[in-house]
């Protein structure tokens, strides 16, 4: 086996003009700087190679000169079919120019193309980016007028429409990894990452092409453990050892220990927001965290979700998740994004995109930019400028839950909090409720018509999307509904009876949301079976503490027993359930009154032997029988088989 070990320069020379070339990363993470710089050096100074055509999944670059900008030559390259444009605006530049022709897929699509180009197969076959900007009856996912050939098909396969993105082969790959040995074998052990890869890897050999991975240290013949190979030797044909400058872990940090998961760190060293819009929005979309939920944060606004997550002690109750592969941990922001502290779980990028895609999130938290009346969402293009869409329509169209975040208006908006109450200083002058957004990177009709939950949460107000389009269902204290909020928008949201926020959004303490969440929702607690006719009420481990929540509980039971549309026998579970002093009589006049009104017939039970005591004074006080037992099947058989409740 030959040294594949060479300079970066040897490496590039085997690039030809015309080539396709596909390159890693994710922002700064894994992105190989030195092969890039490497490529436009010999471009400046000899012209060639040219006409390239780059593929790219994530984000790769720093929104200024690094990673992908580097290529940004009129020239150098042909053709670009990349998921995020907004980090590598030199080269959206030359897109938005006309000067190449210009492509935005789904970052999962590309990831899962490198996989599918390896395996030999004709492409992927997806319902991502269906009614979006990506659907050929839209734009093909075509950014220019330079961009003519369909990359994306609309195919019918057992009756559904199915879109189908084309394979193709691939010259070259731009890889980067940790430690080489003089065979090829790569390891990742100081990354953040692991990515595509090998993915990348495979479908380039199998391509007939030439692998180039980056590295930051070479070791000896046969001493790397194979458990730590990334990319075996036999698909790399040439390694690069890196100056430290282009190798750094991500564009803001050289090294850290605990990016590359040697070492955790107490999140009690990370500070908390200050109170500001960001952490407002932060706030009420944490509010929407499940308990056991497996979560994706996307970059920019949603970021501070786990800020706020950390400060409220419930990083523990969830699992948050990044797309580039991370399960578990803290993401990182801005330039460390796509990094994690604290980490359970690294995987490849295709692999993560796989469970995404088969709706394994719980919920997402994504960024937004523009809204309008049907509910659609654009993050992705703004007249001459391109952002591109990234992982957003992966994420998007298939978390079971959707939360988007964003500021009400932008450019120039000046927000206070006084006393718990929002204070717009200076309004902002672009206003993000449009009539029509004028790119589609999340169809709001197609949400509704699959019945997926969306958010649309803001500083000063949150919208519920319903099947006739965004509802007004909440609005922050100290905003005026009208001057504020609907004046401001270029169309009528659905206003039936909006609430306030939680007021706790607004103050500077921490709102205790892990005791909310240990607590479980109202929707969860109530079961019926059809077939026997009865309604399950599951109050364990629920605290009744004030009026607001007696009202909860008989809104919620009300709207099953409507929905039932005849009288249930019902079961109460009460073990571990908590009735403050003061709120008992309430509670039972509610119970009273939803016996007489909805059931046929009820029991109740709990192991606490003061609770079956303080209940049964209390109902009997009232005049009512509080058939309250020891054990579920002693409650059961009362029910079914002893004399029906009065």
């Amino acid at each position: 086996m030959k040294n594949k070990i060479v300079s970066a320069d040897e490496a590039i020379a085997v690039i030809q003009s015309g080539d396709t070339f596909c390159n890693s990363g994710f922002v700064g993470n894994g992105t190989p700087d030195e092969l890039l710089a490497a490529l436009e050096r010999r471009f400046l100074n000899i012209g060639a190679p040219r006409d390239l055509t780059l593929v790219f999944a994530a984000g790769q670059g720093d929104g200024k000169e690094k990673g992908l900008n580097r290529l940004g030559h009129d020239g150098l390259l042909k053709r670009v079919v990349g998921g995020h444009w907004g980090l590598i605006p030199k080269v959206a530049q030359l897109a938005m120019e006309n000067k190449l022709e210009a492509y935005n897929l789904p970052q999962g699509v590309i990831s899962h193309l490198y996989r599918d180009i390896a395996a030999g197969k004709p492409g992927v076959v997806t319902k991502v980016g269906m009614r979006t900007f990506v659907d050929p009856r839209n734009d093909g996912g075509r950014i220019n007028a330079s961009a003519t050939e369909d990359l994306v098909q609309l195919i019918t396969l057992n009756g559904e429409e199915w879109l189908f993105y084309k394979a193709f082969p691939i010259n070259v790959a731009f890889l980067r990894g940790t430690t080489a040995d003089p065979f090829g074998n790569i390891s990742m052990e100081r990354e953040t990452l692991v990515l595509d890869n090998l993915a990348m890897a495979q479908a380039v050999k199998n391509s007939g092409g030439v692998v180039i991975c980056q590295v930051e240290r070479i070791a000896e013949r046969n001493s790397l453990h194979p458990r730590l190979v990334e990319v075996p030797g036999v698909l790399v044909d040439c390694v690069v050892v890196a100056q430290p400058e282009n190798h750094m872990q991500t564009y803001a940090v050289a090294y850290s220990p605990s990016f590359a998961h040697e070492i955790r760190v107490p999140l009690d060293s990370l500070d908390p927001m200050p109170l500001d819009e960001r952490k407002v929005i932060a706030r009420r979309a944490a509010m929407e965290l499940p308990t056991n939920a497996v979560i994706n944060l996307g970059i920019g606004m949603p970021e501070g979700v786990a800020a706020v997550a950390n400060e409220e002690n419930i990083l523990s109750l969830v699992t948050l998740t990044a797309e580039p592969g991370v399960v578990g941990g803290v993401p990182q922001s801005g330039l460390n994004f796509g990094a994690s502290v604290n980490t359970e779980c690294l995987i490849t990028q295709n692999q993560q995109f796989d469970f995404y895609d088969g709706g394994g999130l719980d919920l997402a938290c994504l960024g937004m930019a523009e809204m309008d009346a049907a509910g659609n969402v654009n993050v992705s293009r703004f007249g001459p400028k391109l952002a591109g869409a990234g992982g957003f329509i992966n994420i998007s169209q298939n978390a079971r839950r959707m939360v988007f975040v964003g500021t009400f208006t932008a450019s120039g908006l000046v927000i206070s909090i006084k006393d718990g109450r929002i204070v717009v200083d200076r309004e902002g002058t672009a206003r993000k409720c449009v009539r029509a957004v004028g790119h589609v990177t999340f169809s709001g009709p197609y949400a509704a018509e699959r019945g997926q939950d969306v958010l649309y949460v803001t500083e000063r107000c949150v919208f519920r999307l319903t099947e006739k389009g965004p509802e007004l269902i909440e609005v922050a204290p100290g905003v005026d509904m009208d001057r504020d909020i609907l004046d401001l928008m270029a169309f009528e949201p659905i206003v039936n009876r909006p609430t306030i926020m939680d007021r706790r959004i607004f103050l500077p303490k921490p709102m205790e949301l892990r005791d909310d969440m240990l607590t479980v929702r109202l929707d969860d607690r109530i079961a019926y079976d059809a077939d026997r006719n009865l309604l399950f009420l599951n109050f364990e481990g629920l605290h009744v503490r004030s009026q607001d929540d007696v009202n909860r509980i008989r809104l919620a039971v009300e709207e099953k027993c409507h929905a039932i549309g005849r009288k249930p026998r019902t079961v109460v579970n009460y073990d571990n359930f908590r009735l403050a002093d003061d709120i008992a009589g309430p509670y039972v006049e509610m119970v009273k009154y939803m016996v007489e009104t909805y059931y046929v017939g009820v029991s109740r039970y709990t192991t606490s032997a003061f609770m079956r005591l303080k209940l049964g004074e209390a109902m009997a006080s009232r005049n009512m029988m509080p058939h309250i037992f020891e054990t579920p099947d002693e409650a059961r058989r009362w029910l079914i088989n002893g004399e029906l409740a009065q």
